[in-house]
């Protein structure tokens, strides 16, 4: 059994869905791993993880309208907001979807589906430069 271990620097925009797919299926074809599980952990607690659609951009604008709904910037609704009107609402935004994702890896590849990417969600106005970490294990 073989283990591989890196982090994935992603420089934002500010908030958005960045597709990530291309570079990790380029380093789990690197490290040569017929077999196994690739493990992806964000490093952030104002970001997440998404295995969502990757063919129609309204998927995304709607996942953005969803979330801007869901946890909204609006002072009044919260106590903390020592780093800004956007920080709390990316925390909430970020405990409702995922820090670690976990993908099967099978022939050398991510075992994903037609349709699905692999993203970054910012939830912050700012650019950000965020860290993901990819771990594989497998042979």
């Amino acid at each position: 059994m073989r283990q591989a271990l890196r982090q994935l620097e992603v420089e934002t925009k500010g908030k958005g869905l960045i597709e990530i797919t291309r570079e990790i299926a380029a380093f789990v074809k690197l490290e040569r791993i017929e077999t196994g599980l690739l493990t992806l952990f964000c490093r952030h607690t104002s970001a997440s993880l998404l295995i969502q659609e990757n063919a129609d951009p309204d998927d995304q604008a709607d996942l953005l309208s969803f979330f801007e709904r869901a946890a909204p910037e609006q002072a009044a609704l919260y106590v903390h907001d020592l780093e800004g009107p956007d920080d709390m609402p990316a925390h909430i935004r970020a405990a409702l979807t995922q820090t670690q994702l976990s993908v099967p890896v099978a022939g050398g590849a991510m075992t994903l589906g037609t349709w699905q990417g692999v993203y970054l969600f910012e939830h912050r106005r700012a650019p950000h430069r965020r860290s993901v970490v990819m771990h594989l294990i497998g042979e």
